[in-house]
């Protein structure tokens, strides 16, 4: 098991998230491709590990989803913030985000990581028009909030409880990701 780990660190630091196979993975740790399916329900769970992120996408997927869809912002911020404001949560938010702003390594995996795993699912699951580009808006929204209150310190946004925050936040992640009469411009 850490020899898949060590393995997908690797791979995964060389060739990001989206070029990582299992695969690969098992090739370069040297064990069968069942043996990284035994330990690992996938490749978002084996980065999800790899990495040290604090939580699965599925789960958080399934949290943001279930519900009424007028709600989805919503919960989508509170579950991140649900993450966030724990003390590993933070630490590893920072770490990952401090990371990704000084190596493009880093950034690339966070970024294909954030884009096919957590926000993509959401905005397809929505069927609206421009998924990608709308969950690329989402996960900027949530990437420049969590730079801002935990790297930046911006200190209203740091004062600002969470209740606060999702309250803010929630009907522009709403709009992004739910909304499909807002006008679209061209692919």
């Amino acid at each position: 098991r850490a020899e898949i780990l060590d393995a997908a660190r690797a791979e995964f630091s060389t060739r990001g998230y989206d070029a990582s196979s299992l695969r690969a993975i098992a090739r370069l740790a040297e064990v069968h491709p069942a043996l990284v399916h035994h330990y690992f329900d996938g490749k978002a769970a084996l980065f999800v590990e790899a990495m040290s992120i604090p939580v699965n996408p599925m789960f958080l997927i399934d949290a943001v989803l279930a519900g009424p869809r007028e709600r989805v912002g919503e919960r989508l911020a509170a579950t991140f913030f649900e993450i966030w404001d724990s003390t590993e949560g933070r630490e590893r938010l920072v770490a990952l985000i401090r990371s990704a702003v000084s190596h493009e390594d880093a950034a690339r995996m966070l970024r294909e990581f954030l884009a096919r795993e957590v926000f993509a699912k959401v905005a397809l699951s929505m069927d609206v028009p421009q998924p990608h580009l709308r969950a690329g808006m989402a996960a900027a929204q949530m990437i420049g909030l969590a730079m801002m209150r935990y790297v930046i310190a911006f200190e209203p946004i740091v004062r600002a409880s969470t209740e606060e925050i999702v309250a803010l936040v929630a009907p522009t992640l709403q709009r992004y990701l739910a909304d499909s009469d807002v006008g679209d411009v061209a692919p």
